[in-house]
């Protein structure tokens, strides 16, 4: 089986992308900040990352950088998940290591279009 991380720190949204990748046959693992999101990467090495950007502490930039550049990580494709999505996020995620930045808000057919084709 497949195996998703959701990093996002708003429950609301926890709930909403979670409720979309029902359909989706794939466990799914939510953690709430950057620095998780690194330690569950490694432990989990989950089949693809959904990241949030704006969270406490270690930002979902940051976090995406340390993951795609993890020896055992680096394999793993993140998508930037955010309401920040102007041109130059998606080129800083890019530079980040993210493959795709999906902007809030997303329909659940760009979400679950995107999360099938990295799956």
């Amino acid at each position: 089986m497949k195996h998703i991380l959701v990093v996002e720190d708003d429950p609301i949204q926890q709930q909403h992308l979670c409720a979309v990748l029902k359909s989706v046959d794939a466990e799914v693992t939510v953690v709430n900040d950057g620095s998780a999101a690194v330690q569950a990467a490694e432990r989990v090495q989950p089949d693809l990352i959904l990241m949030d950007i704006i969270m406490p502490g270690i930002d979902g930039f940051a976090a995406c950088r340390s993951i795609t550049n993890g020896a055992h990580t680096k394999q793993i494709p993140v998508l930037i998940v955010s309401s920040k999505n102007q041109q130059a996020d998606r080129v800083w995620a890019q530079l980040q290591g993210a493959q795709a930045l999906i902007g809030k808000p997303y329909t659940d057919a760009e979400m679950l279009a995107q999360v099938n084709a990295y799956l």
